[in-house]
């Protein structure tokens, strides 16, 4: 057989198989492991808050059906209502705060600049600890006696941060910008360097600076990488629970109890597990339905190439 021939050949069985012709796809046994998992780990534990939520049990002796008394209570309970806008008011802090430093960051961490990969690992370090050892950290460095701000009452006047809602609410946001930042830092450098250089090329030639460059190539490319990444912070910003309980335990008084703490109060403090799982049950629809609708807005769901922005 000739070389053309072969050649031929060759363009035949590569188009068949891009057509997805005489290709043999993964059987649903290799999806058997992860859905036996998902199942065993996801889906039947959130089954069983889900009754739990219709119960009254303490944790020790049998639970004990009581219909709708939880969900009653919870309408009802004026700290419960506060903690779902508390929540949400951090979600959006955390948000608004990470979206642009992690994306400035990310772009930056892409390029060829001088020591570049040592100031990057530097900076993700905080990405490394847990959340547990940051919040003891930054309890720590802002300590109103022997922390930073007693050192600078000119900046911080008394130094008790902590002491105010407006002041918590500050710490809270700063220290999951602190920790989480470097996370979503991660996501837009690997999103930047996906991003097809000719296009900077040719945006080059048609005479287009670095920041229009930024602002018409690098942000729209990103667009999968944003929504992917704000899904992620919406999650977190809805579950925040161990940053609350070791800075400010949900204090002053009840001015940072989130509902993730809330839920912990009323399980772990009070033994009151229903009502906590029907705390936890509101948590999981709520994250389910803002990440559906960020999901739906932005147009992430009608997208069908797999190309960044496309």
């Amino acid at each position: 057989m000739s070389s053309l021939s072969l050649a031929a050949v060759s363009g035949r069985r590569l188009k068949a198989r891009r057509a997805g012709v005489g290709v043999t796809r993964p059987g649903f046994v290799w999806a058997v492991p992860a859905t036996v998992f998902f199942l065993l780990f996801a889906i039947l534990p959130l089954v069983l808050v889900a009754v739990l939520s219709f119960t009254s049990w303490d944790g020790i002796t049998s639970p004990h059906f009581n219909g709708l008394a939880n969900w009653t209570k919870l309408i009802h309970d004026p700290v419960m209502t506060q903690s779902i806008w508390l929540t949400l008011v951090l979600t959006v802090l955390g948000v608004v705060t990470q979206t642009p430093i992690s994306i400035l960051l990310g772009v930056w961490a892409a390029g060829p600049q001088r020591n570049r990969a040592v100031l990057s690992a530097i900076f993700f370090i905080p990405l490394l600890l847990s959340a547990t050892a940051v919040s003891v950290l930054w309890r720590a460095l802002l300590d109103p006696n022997f922390g930073i701000p007693g050192q600078l009452p000119w900046l911080f006047g008394d130094g008790n941060l902590l002491g105010s809602q407006a002041g918590s609410i500050a710490v809270l946001t700063f220290v999951g910008t602190w920790q989480f930042t470097p996370l979503h830092t991660l996501l837009y450098q690997g999103g930047a360097r996906a991003v097809p250089q000719v296009l900077y090329q040719a945006a080059a030639i048609d005479g287009a600076g670095t920041v229009r460059q930024f602002f018409h190539i690098t942000l729209p490319q990103l667009r999968n990488t944003m929504i992917t990444s704000m899904i992620l912070m919406v999650v977190g910003g809805l579950t925040t629970f161990d940053t609350v309980l070791i800075l400010t335990q949900g204090g002053p008084g009840t001015d940072t109890t989130v509902s993730a703490y809330y839920m912990y109060e009323q399980g772990f403090k009070d033994y009151d597990f229903g009502a906590g799982s029907a705390i936890a049950l509101v948590l999981v629809v709520v994250a389910t339905l803002i990440s559906l609708a960020v999901v739906r807005l932005s147009g992430y769901d009608k997208m069908r190439s797999t190309a960044e922005g496309i």
